[in-house]
């Protein structure tokens, strides 16, 4: 296979989750461009005075609007896996450090690491662009919600939705990086990260754990990819690519790569046009 040319990335600038949020600002800026969290951010509907929890806060660029909306009466904390994130995430939102929180939303502890007097006492929960990794317990990261929030609060989101794994460009680079990690003799089942549920699916979830749903939609959102390469070591970084070798990371970033050429187009920029579809959802916390 003829060898595919990939951007200078620099593979150390990881940190301990797999993140790098230096690359997640050059390569995923289109996650909190205006045009892509408008939709959200219009559901979510922060007031003054409001106490909102950012489920998933990457590097702080859609928490500072929210920070902004809630002004000096309102409070606002952020949670992200990524250590990375949330020190990039402190620059942008000047926040201090105990409503900055490294912290795994899926935890059974997470309610620990944050301000105590926000438990139970919270007027939204919000995320964006996050909840699509959540796939190991979907369910504890719903309850986890609804423990922070106040009775009649609002947890309000937007991930990965049904409609992205089957047809689409972006399950064939899903399914380039599972045939290019088998030909390094490595099972990528375990490796592949992503959370894709149905309305009803998630619906479901959202009724378990105590939530009334106040609407729930599928919305598709193609999104233009400038450099497929440093898209994937990227959002790939801490799954697909964690621990290996950086010649094997080459040789399997070049293998996706040449596969999704050969099986799709780029238009006359270079540019591929992932055909996300998004699951937007507003439940509340029912007294």
């Amino acid at each position: 296979m003829a060898e595919i040319t990939v951007s200078s990335f620099n593979t150390d600038d990881r940190d301990a989750s797999g993140w790098s949020a230096n690359a997640y600002q050059s390569a995923a800026h289109f996650v909190y461009s205006t045009e892509n969290t408008t939709p959200v951010l219009k559901l979510l509907d922060a007031r003054p005075g409001e106490r909102i929890v950012d489920f998933g806060c990457g590097s702080g660029e859609v928490t500072r609007q929210i920070l902004c909306a809630v002004g000096d009466e309102g409070e606002v904390a952020g949670i992200d896996s990524s250590s990375a994130m949330i020190a990039k995430a402190k620059l942008a939102t000047k926040m201090q450090d105990t409503h900055m929180i490294v912290g795994e939303l899926q935890s059974s502890t997470l309610l620990e690491l944050l301000p105590q007097h926000l438990i139970g006492a919270t007027d939204k929960v919000f995320t964006t662009a996050t909840l699509h990794w959540c796939k190991q317990n979907p369910a504890a990261v719903v309850e986890n919600a609804y423990k922070i929030l106040k009775p009649g609060g609002l947890f309000v989101g937007e991930f990965g939705g049904y409609g992205n794994i089957a047809g689409t460009l972006f399950s064939l680079m899903r399914e380039a990086l599972h045939a290019a990690l088998k030909t390094q003799g490595i099972d990528p089942d375990d490796r592949d990260p992503w959370y894709f549920p149905t309305p009803d699916e998630y619906g479901s979830i959202l009724n378990a754990e105590g939530f009334k749903l106040l609407g729930l939609t599928l919305a598709p959102r193609p999104t233009p990819v400038h450099n497929l390469p440093d898209w994937i070591r990227t959002f790939a970084g801490h799954n697909f690519l964690q621990g290996l070798d950086p010649e094997v990371e080459q040789a399997v970033v070049n293998e996706a790569v040449a596969l999704c050429k050969e099986k799709s187009e780029q238009d006359s920029q270079g540019r591929w046009s992932l055909d996300y579809v998004r699951l937007r959802f507003t439940a509340i916390k029912e007294v």
